[in-house]
């Protein structure tokens, strides 16, 4: 019988850099038993709403995700079960009707900015870490993602960045870092954490074939 599967948290602001130190862990593995579930997935339907409601929507708030089905598939993972991950429509701020099969494999890591939030997800997860990144640079990230990724415009970037996104991250994200194993600073560029992790990996995945 296979060994139970290690769950890996990976959070930390909005343009902190997780998603690029997940990319970067995560190609060194192509091929290999390692699956990356994306907490942006999850964001709860809105198709009930109308349009201008579902532009009000504060998504760096806790309650902008359906945790319980998170927290759910990550469940069924850990039991070996496949799962249907959501995919959501930024351009129509709802859920879309697509879902991809996820199956499962020895190394799940969960990436999102609040991973660490709900002390449910943070009981699933054996290695929590935190990517730490000066505010200056995770807004001119974001600002660039959002106009260059999701067809915004800067003032309406900047105006949500004033208004939600900074105090949610005040409020909401930085206090998880206190519940991060690793923390580590200015994301994609720590190479030497990258390695880390990686070396880590390599160990797990070693384990789970010696079984």
């Amino acid at each position: 019988m296979k060994k139970k599967p290690v769950v890996i948290g990976i959070a930390g602001g909005s343009g902190s850099g997780k998603t690029s130190v997940t990319k970067k862990i995560h190609e060194v593995f192509q091929g290999h038993s390692v699956v990356v579930i994306e907490q942006d997935d999850y964001y709860k339907d809105q198709s009930h709403l109308a349009f201008e409601e579902r532009l009000q929507t504060n998504y760096d708030h806790p309650l902008a995700f359906d945790t319980d089905l998170l927290i759910e598939h990550i469940n069924r993972l850990l039991e070996r079960q496949s799962i249907q991950v959501p995919t959501y429509d930024y351009t129509l701020h709802t859920r879309s009707a697509e879902t991809n099969c996820v199956e499962s494999q020895d190394v799940i890591i969960l990436e999102g900015i609040l991973v660490l939030e709900d002390e449910r997800l943070r009981d699933l997860m054996d290695i929590k870490l935190f990517v730490d990144t000066d505010a200056d640079i995770r807004i001119i990230r974001r600002l660039l993602r959002d106009i260059n990724d999701r067809g915004r415009n800067v003032d309406s970037v900047i105006e949500q960045y004033l208004s939600v996104v900074r105090p949610m991250h005040n409020q909401f994200i930085e206090p998880t870092k206190k519940y991060a194993n690793i923390i580590i600073p200015e994301g994609g560029e720590n190479a030497v954490a990258i390695d880390l992790m990686v070396t880590k990996i390599k160990t797990i995945l070693a384990s789970a074939d010696e079984v």
